[in-house]
Protein backbone atom coordinates (compact mmCIF):
# COMPACT_ATOMS: atom_id res chain seq x y z
CA UNK A 1 0.00 0.00 0.00
CA UNK A 2 0.77 3.72 -0.13
CA UNK A 3 0.50 6.17 1.36
CA UNK A 4 0.17 10.51 0.10
CA UNK A 5 0.10 12.69 3.46
CA UNK A 6 -0.47 16.33 3.77
CA UNK A 7 -1.45 18.72 6.68
CA UNK A 8 -4.62 18.70 5.35
CA UNK A 9 -5.08 15.75 3.10
CA UNK A 10 -4.59 11.27 3.89
CA UNK A 11 -4.71 9.45 1.27
CA UNK A 12 -4.01 5.34 1.33
CA UNK A 13 -3.98 3.66 -1.50
CA UNK A 14 -3.59 0.00 -3.48
CA UNK A 15 -1.26 0.63 -6.23
CA UNK A 16 -1.81 -2.50 -7.73
CA UNK A 17 -5.53 -1.90 -8.34
CA UNK A 18 -5.12 2.18 -8.92
CA UNK A 19 -3.66 3.37 -12.46
CA UNK A 20 -5.26 6.60 -12.35
CA UNK A 21 -3.77 9.73 -10.70
CA UNK A 22 -4.46 9.49 -7.32
CA UNK A 23 -5.56 13.41 -6.44
CA UNK A 24 -8.50 13.25 -9.16
CA UNK A 25 -9.91 9.73 -8.30
CA UNK A 26 -12.51 10.49 -5.66
CA UNK A 27 -14.15 13.73 -7.46
CA UNK A 28 -16.97 12.16 -9.72
CA UNK A 29 -16.29 15.09 -11.96
CA UNK A 30 -13.02 13.09 -13.04
CA UNK A 31 -15.11 10.19 -13.66
CA UNK A 32 -17.92 11.90 -15.82
CA UNK A 33 -15.26 13.25 -17.82
CA UNK A 34 -13.85 10.35 -18.74
CA UNK A 35 -16.99 8.76 -19.35
CA UNK A 36 -16.31 6.44 -16.63
CA UNK A 37 -19.69 6.53 -14.84
CA UNK A 38 -21.29 3.19 -15.10
CA UNK A 39 -24.03 3.79 -12.84
CA UNK A 40 -25.47 4.61 -9.24
CA UNK A 41 -26.70 4.19 -5.93
CA UNK A 42 -28.86 5.97 -3.67
CA UNK A 43 -28.45 6.28 -0.06
CA UNK A 44 -27.44 8.76 2.78
CA UNK A 45 -25.97 9.99 -0.75
CA UNK A 46 -25.12 8.65 -4.31
CA UNK A 47 -22.83 6.00 -4.46
CA UNK A 48 -21.22 6.45 -8.21
CA UNK A 49 -19.60 3.37 -9.78
CA UNK A 50 -16.83 3.85 -12.03
CA UNK A 51 -14.85 2.27 -14.72
CA UNK A 52 -10.94 1.93 -13.55
CA UNK A 53 -8.46 0.87 -15.69
CA UNK A 54 -8.46 -2.07 -13.70
CA UNK A 55 -11.93 -2.85 -12.28
CA UNK A 56 -15.12 -1.68 -11.75
CA UNK A 57 -15.49 0.57 -8.58
CA UNK A 58 -17.76 1.90 -6.21
CA UNK A 59 -17.27 5.99 -5.13
CA UNK A 60 -18.65 7.04 -1.38
CA UNK A 61 -18.40 10.03 0.37
CA UNK A 62 -19.20 9.64 4.14
CA UNK A 63 -22.42 11.35 5.17
CA UNK A 64 -23.58 11.34 8.31
CA UNK A 65 -27.59 9.88 8.95
CA UNK A 66 -30.21 10.54 11.99
CA UNK A 67 -30.62 14.34 13.40
CA UNK A 68 -27.31 15.04 13.29
CA UNK A 69 -26.77 14.60 9.97
CA UNK A 70 -29.61 17.68 8.99
CA UNK A 71 -26.90 19.93 10.86
CA UNK A 72 -23.57 18.61 9.73
CA UNK A 73 -23.97 16.61 6.55
CA UNK A 74 -20.39 14.73 6.46
CA UNK A 75 -18.34 16.06 8.89
CA UNK A 76 -16.12 14.08 11.75
CA UNK A 77 -14.67 15.14 14.77
CA UNK A 78 -10.61 14.45 13.86
CA UNK A 79 -8.83 12.36 16.41
CA UNK A 80 -6.11 11.57 14.01
CA UNK A 81 -5.73 9.84 10.33
CA UNK A 82 -5.71 6.73 11.39
CA UNK A 83 -9.25 7.08 13.12
CA UNK A 84 -10.84 8.40 10.40
CA UNK A 85 -13.96 6.24 8.83
CA UNK A 86 -12.60 5.50 5.55
CA UNK A 87 -9.13 4.36 6.62
CA UNK A 88 -10.55 2.50 8.85
CA UNK A 89 -13.02 0.55 6.96
CA UNK A 90 -9.90 0.53 4.00
CA UNK A 91 -8.09 -1.48 6.44
CA UNK A 92 -11.07 -3.48 8.11
CA UNK A 93 -11.68 -4.63 4.90
CA UNK A 94 -7.88 -5.87 4.05
CA UNK A 95 -8.12 -8.09 7.37
CA UNK A 96 -11.09 -9.20 6.43
CA UNK A 97 -10.15 -10.70 3.08
CA UNK A 98 -7.04 -12.04 5.01
CA UNK A 99 -9.93 -14.44 7.08
CA UNK A 100 -11.26 -15.33 3.49
CA UNK A 101 -14.27 -13.35 4.00
CA UNK A 102 -16.05 -12.65 0.65
CA UNK A 103 -15.90 -8.69 0.77
CA UNK A 104 -15.49 -5.94 -1.72
CA UNK A 105 -11.20 -5.00 -1.71
CA UNK A 106 -10.99 -1.81 -1.24
CA UNK A 107 -8.78 0.17 -3.72
CA UNK A 108 -7.95 4.07 -1.82
CA UNK A 109 -9.31 5.66 0.97
CA UNK A 110 -9.32 9.38 1.35
CA UNK A 111 -9.89 12.06 4.34
CA UNK A 112 -9.60 16.09 4.50
CA UNK A 113 -8.71 17.82 7.65
CA UNK A 114 -11.10 20.88 8.27
CA UNK A 115 -10.30 22.52 11.22
CA UNK A 116 -11.22 19.90 13.82
CA UNK A 117 -13.29 18.06 11.57
CA UNK A 118 -12.48 16.20 8.44
CA UNK A 119 -14.51 14.58 5.68
CA UNK A 120 -14.16 11.19 4.15
CA UNK A 121 -14.21 9.22 0.95
CA UNK A 122 -13.74 5.24 0.18
CA UNK A 123 -13.36 3.79 -3.40
CA UNK A 124 -13.76 0.15 -3.11
CA UNK A 125 -14.75 -3.01 -5.64
CA UNK A 126 -17.57 -3.26 -6.92
CA UNK A 127 -19.06 -6.70 -7.04
CA UNK A 128 -18.95 -8.04 -10.51
CA UNK A 129 -22.71 -9.39 -11.55
CA UNK A 130 -24.11 -9.16 -8.26
CA UNK A 131 -27.24 -7.94 -6.61
CA UNK A 132 -28.27 -7.70 -3.10
CA UNK A 133 -30.70 -9.83 -1.58
CA UNK A 134 -34.06 -7.07 -1.63
CA UNK A 135 -34.01 -7.10 -5.56
CA UNK A 136 -33.02 -10.66 -5.62
CA UNK A 137 -36.22 -11.85 -3.27
CA UNK A 138 -38.61 -9.61 -4.51
CA UNK A 139 -38.40 -11.50 -7.96
CA UNK A 140 -38.05 -15.22 -6.36
CA UNK A 141 -37.04 -16.68 -3.53
CA UNK A 142 -33.76 -18.43 -2.94
CA UNK A 143 -32.90 -21.52 -2.79
CA UNK A 144 -32.20 -23.17 0.50
CA UNK A 145 -28.46 -23.48 -0.10
CA UNK A 146 -28.11 -20.65 -0.78
CA UNK A 147 -29.15 -19.43 2.59
CA UNK A 148 -27.01 -21.78 4.19
CA UNK A 149 -24.03 -19.90 1.74
CA UNK A 150 -25.38 -16.89 3.49
CA UNK A 151 -25.25 -18.18 7.06
CA UNK A 152 -21.82 -19.90 6.60
CA UNK A 153 -20.73 -16.32 4.86
CA UNK A 154 -22.12 -14.46 8.38
CA UNK A 155 -20.24 -17.49 10.96
CA UNK A 156 -16.74 -16.64 8.92
CA UNK A 157 -17.11 -12.55 9.10
CA UNK A 158 -18.06 -13.49 13.25
CA UNK A 159 -15.32 -16.11 13.59
CA UNK A 160 -13.03 -12.71 12.47
CA UNK A 161 -14.29 -11.02 15.31
CA UNK A 162 -16.15 -8.25 13.18
CA UNK A 163 -18.88 -6.68 14.47
CA UNK A 164 -21.50 -5.46 11.59
CA UNK A 165 -23.37 -2.96 13.07
CA UNK A 166 -25.67 -2.58 9.77
CA UNK A 167 -26.10 -6.16 8.76
CA UNK A 168 -29.05 -5.87 6.31
CA UNK A 169 -30.21 -7.50 3.68
CA UNK A 170 -29.30 -4.45 1.61
CA UNK A 171 -26.06 -5.21 2.63
CA UNK A 172 -25.69 -9.16 1.59
CA UNK A 173 -25.12 -9.76 -2.66
CA UNK A 174 -25.00 -12.61 -4.67
CA UNK A 175 -23.25 -13.18 -7.75
CA UNK A 176 -23.84 -14.82 -10.54
CA UNK A 177 -21.92 -17.86 -9.68
CA UNK A 178 -23.83 -17.86 -6.36
CA UNK A 179 -21.02 -16.27 -3.86
CA UNK A 180 -22.16 -14.43 -0.81
CA UNK A 181 -21.17 -11.47 -0.42
CA UNK A 182 -20.82 -8.57 2.66
CA UNK A 183 -20.81 -5.07 2.09
CA UNK A 184 -20.50 -1.67 3.50
CA UNK A 185 -18.06 -2.05 6.92
CA UNK A 186 -18.44 1.69 7.73
CA UNK A 187 -18.48 1.79 11.53
CA UNK A 188 -18.04 -1.31 11.97
CA UNK A 189 -15.29 -3.08 14.13
CA UNK A 190 -13.50 -5.92 15.52
CA UNK A 191 -14.82 -7.27 19.06
CA UNK A 192 -13.70 -9.91 21.16
CA UNK A 193 -16.24 -12.08 22.84
CA UNK A 194 -19.26 -13.58 21.81
CA UNK A 195 -22.42 -11.65 23.24
CA UNK A 196 -22.67 -9.13 20.41
CA UNK A 197 -23.19 -11.57 17.83
CA UNK A 198 -26.69 -12.33 18.50
CA UNK A 199 -27.84 -8.45 17.97
CA UNK A 200 -25.87 -8.82 14.42
CA UNK A 201 -28.24 -11.59 13.94
CA UNK A 202 -31.75 -10.06 14.97
CA UNK A 203 -31.06 -6.62 13.03
CA UNK A 204 -30.97 -9.10 10.19
CA UNK A 205 -33.80 -10.86 11.24
CA UNK A 206 -35.50 -7.52 11.45
CA UNK A 207 -34.73 -6.38 7.61
CA UNK A 208 -35.75 -9.48 6.87
CA UNK A 209 -39.38 -8.58 8.35
CA UNK A 210 -39.59 -5.46 6.89
CA UNK A 211 -38.75 -6.01 3.40
CA UNK A 212 -41.52 -8.57 3.68
CA UNK A 213 -43.86 -5.41 4.43
CA UNK A 214 -42.35 -2.99 2.71
CA UNK A 215 -41.57 -4.97 -0.75
CA UNK A 216 -43.41 -8.42 -0.61
CA UNK A 217 -40.23 -9.65 -0.28
CA UNK A 218 -40.45 -13.75 -1.19
CA UNK A 219 -39.40 -14.66 2.04
CA UNK A 220 -40.35 -17.47 5.06
CA UNK A 221 -39.53 -18.40 8.46
CA UNK A 222 -38.83 -21.39 7.38
CA UNK A 223 -35.40 -19.71 5.23
CA UNK A 224 -34.15 -17.97 8.65
CA UNK A 225 -34.35 -21.55 10.23
CA UNK A 226 -32.28 -22.83 7.77
CA UNK A 227 -29.69 -19.92 7.41
CA UNK A 228 -29.44 -20.12 11.19
CA UNK A 229 -28.65 -23.65 11.27
CA UNK A 230 -26.04 -23.39 8.79
CA UNK A 231 -24.72 -20.29 10.90
CA UNK A 232 -24.35 -22.02 14.24
CA UNK A 233 -22.44 -25.65 12.17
Amino acid sequence: MKTLLTPKKFIYYDPVLLSEPVQHIFDDNYWKQKNAITGSAQGRGTTWFVQTKVIEAALRHYRRGGLLGKIIKDGYLFFSWEKTRSLQEFKLLEELIRDGVHVPRPIAARAIKKGFYYQADLLSEKIPNAEDLVSILQSQSLSCSLYSYIGHEIRKMHNAQVDHTDLNIHNILIDKSNKVWIIDFDKCTKRVGDSWKGNNLTRLRRSFLKEVKKRNIHWSESDWTTLIQSYHK
